[in-house]
């Protein structure tokens, strides 16, 4: 176990970017901070190893990657896929104290592309569900995304073969679900939709 493990096992642990960039993690192990405190990303094999993401989950993000990505050939706007840290309340002497790893995030200020990852909230954030999701998760995420300002978020369901698209209108978002036969149109990216048939085949 390394000593970062050790660590985040604490359960008094408070932790800033500044500490995050120092955790040396064992081959496979991944965490997000959120308002301070370290979650363990993946489904544990044990008391310490993370599973990593399953097949459905890599096509159904590699799909939807390849159609954004192929829709910003040669624009101003980046797409990354996971693992890429986002800083979603950036402070420039790394005191803050979130950083999460999106499945997929587009990114059209060039300002907030570092060398590290994302500082500040992206255009659009695309998380896929897995097994080992908690409500709890879901619940901070959503806040967290809707607190910091990012103008659309999706939630992919693998098993129901559907969409949750959240999009910020007046301080609020406004969610719509889209089915596996549907082509949905990304707000952010005018002009781009996505096939879901192609995502969920």
């Amino acid at each position: 176990m390394s000593d970062a493990a050790r660590k985040l096992d604490d359960p008094r642990g408070h932790f800033t970017y500044a500490d995050y960039r120092q955790w040396e993690l064992a081959e496979g192990e991944r965490y997000e901070l959120i308002d301070g405190v370290a979650y363990a990303m993946g489904a544990p094999n044990d008391a310490h190893a993370m599973a990593g993401p399953d097949t459905e989950h890599q096509l159904i993000s590699g799909e939807l990657f390849r159609q954004i990505a192929n829709y910003l050939h040669g624009k101003p706007c980046k797409v990354f896929s996971a693992p890429f840290d986002v800083r979603l309340f950036y402070q420039e002497d790394e005191t803050d104290i979130t950083v999460v790893q999106p499945d997929i995030s587009v990114i059209c200020d060039a300002k907030k592309i570092g060398t590290e990852g994302c500082r500040g909230a992206p255009n659009l954030v695309i998380e896929i569900l897995s097994p080992s999701n908690t409500g709890e998760e879901s619940v901070k995420k959503f806040n967290l995304y809707l607190e910091a300002g990012v103008q659309e978020y999706w939630i992919v369901s693998p098993k129901s073969k559907t969409v949750q698209v959240n999009i910020l209108e007046d301080g609020a978002y406004q969610a719509r679900t889209y089915k596996a036969d549907a082509v949905l149109p990304v707000r952010v990216l005018e002009g781009l939709s996505i096939t879901l048939g192609d995502v969920f085949n």
